[in-house]
């Protein structure tokens, strides 16, 4: 079963920007669509972003316009730029494949108002 390690989370102010890296323990031009989701405190984890093997995108209505997720084939990584963030994104951010129940470990996003 593939594995991702999410890592890029930090503090930033409300306005910054941040990009999150993730690894695949597998190519993933053999993974069809891989998202990012997040989990805020007190929260259920929610699905953000996706993209296909193809590049196709799609996002959540609330990040639509400031997220731009984006995969590179060659280095097995799936990357999610973060821009004009808010304090409601703070969350931590998983990658993963949809309907996969095996989690990593996130990597942890806090937007200071």
């Amino acid at each position: 079963q593939v594995q991702f390690v999410e890592s890029g989370g930090d503090l930033v102010q409300a306005g910054g920007s941040l990009r999150l890296h993730c690894v695949t323990s597998v190519s993933t031009f053999s993974i069809r669509t891989i998202g990012w989701y997040r989990q805020a405190p007190g929260k259920q984890r929610d699905w953000v972003a996706s993209i296909s093997r193809g590049g196709t995108t799609s996002y959540v209505d609330s990040v639509q316009g400031r997220f731009t997720i984006s995969r590179d084939n060659a280095k097995n990584t799936v990357d999610l730029q973060m821009n004009h963030l808010k304090p409601e994104d703070t969350a931590v951010y998983y990658c993963n494949v949809p309907g996969s129940d095996k989690w990593g470990q996130g990597t942890q996003v806090t937007v200071s108002s």
